[in-house]
């Protein structure tokens, strides 16, 4: 199954669970997944550069303190 597909099943049953239409969950259920495909992996790809450039800011940070000189 795609992920339309499940998003579509999984938005239609809340819906129908709530009270509303079956149709319009399965509608916003698809859009929403199909969003998410794009965003989640943008998301989680800024994250881990993000992770990548603090660490090494930290090491550069400790490289640094490591080379000074007394006195």
């Amino acid at each position: 199954m795609s992920v339309t597909t499940v998003g579509a099943l999984i938005g239609g049953a809340i819906d129908d669970i709530s009270g509303g239409s079956p149709a319009e969950g399965a509608l916003i259920g698809a859009v929403t997944a199909n969003v998410l495909k794009v965003v989640l992996p943008a998301v989680v790809t800024y994250a881990v550069g993000w992770g990548v450039l603090r660490g090494l800011a930290h090491l550069r940070e400790a490289l640094a303190i490591g080379n000074k000189q007394p006195g």
